[in-house]
């Protein structure tokens, strides 16, 4: 199956694999080769696609959704199923398979129908990205691992390739780039730990719209209570009702500056105060339903031990 890259989050050198993964647990660098080749006249030619675990990424969407000509919303409801992507529920999505069999729906007997904006994991297997950072490290890096599966005779071939010429030679420099806000929000969010906690609800809610729902996302960006909140200039705005690509990358910032008090975008003056007077009931009334349930799971918890005994 191809596995998710960009997502695999690491707070040290040591990542913790499952044990019967066929992802090698060895980092590869930028020069390190890679002896790999897919072509039409290979055995396994189309083996992969018919085995498929995709995780998307936001700009995979924002391809995917403009080559199939529909909605980001419509691709969310008839090309993709959603998945937890951590212990604390943070949302993700990956492609849509048939119900009998893991075939992703894209594939032909010709080979991928969307292959020019086919997904940033099908770009790089058999490689794949792993953000890492270390405990004492202000940054994140980024490290490659290799994917070896038995269905692929790919690594058979004669062929050896750098894995920078291989990333360039697939296209997915391009994917990183404007992808990796987006793998720095979820690396810090589970580099936290159970100091920042689960988020609420609504944190989530904003996490989807703003990585995969990028038509719905616009119409948020765009309505009057946003933007009254923050200050968007003319030349902004333009770019945002225009660019799906920008809108993205806002997205991020936003999320930054939601989830971790980054000021990325200018607010209007007082517009926190005005905010927190218009929705102060709500957000009490959210607060109070999380630390309900939270107790309710405690009590629960302990009904449960004693019964145990």
């Amino acid at each position: 199956m191809l596995h998710p890259p960009g997502i695999l989050a690491m707070s040290s050198d040591a990542p913790d694999l499952p044990f019967d993964s066929p992802l090698v647990p060895a980092k590869l660098g930028k020069r390190d080769e890679l002896r790999f080749n897919c072509h039409q006249g290979i055995s396994c030619f189309n083996a992969c696609c018919r085995q498929a675990d995709i995780t998307l990424t936001p700009y995979d969407v924002v391809r995917l959704k403009k080559r199939l000509g529909i909605t980001s919303t419509e691709f969310l409801q008839q090309h993709t199923v959603p998945f937890e992507m951590d212990q604390h529920g943070m949302p993700g999505i990956k492609l849509r398979t048939e119900d009998e069999a893991p075939v992703c729906l894209l594939v032909s007997d010709q080979g991928c129908s969307v292959y020019e904006d086919r997904p940033t994991a099908c770009r790089y297997y058999p490689a794949g990205l792993m953000a890492m950072k270390e405990s004492e490290a202000t940054s994140d890096e980024a490290h490659y691992f290799l994917v070896r599966e038995d269905h692929c005779h790919g690594h058979n071939e004669s062929r050896s390739i750098s894995l920078e010429d291989y990333r360039k030679e697939q296209g997915v420099v391009e994917y990183d780039e404007l992808n990796r806000e987006w793998y720095q929000i979820i690396l810090k969010k589970r580099s936290a730990g159970p100091a920042v906690g689960k988020p609420p609800e609504i944190s989530f809610q904003l996490f989807f719209m703003a990585s995969y729902d990028i038509d719905r996302f616009r119409r948020f960006v765009l309505s009057e209570a946003f933007t009254k909140t923050y200050v968007l200039e003319e030349k902004a705005l333009s770019l945002l009702k225009s660019s799906d690509a920008d809108l993205m990358q806002f997205g991020f910032k936003l999320m930054k500056q939601v989830f971790f008090d980054e000021q990325t975008i200018a607010m209007v003056d007082q517009a926190i105060e005005k905010r927190w007077d218009e929705r102060k009931e709500i957000i009490e009334a959210r607060h109070k339903a999380e630390v309900d349930r939270h107790l309710a799971k405690q009590e629960q918890a302990k009904r449960d031990a004693v019964d145990e005994e």
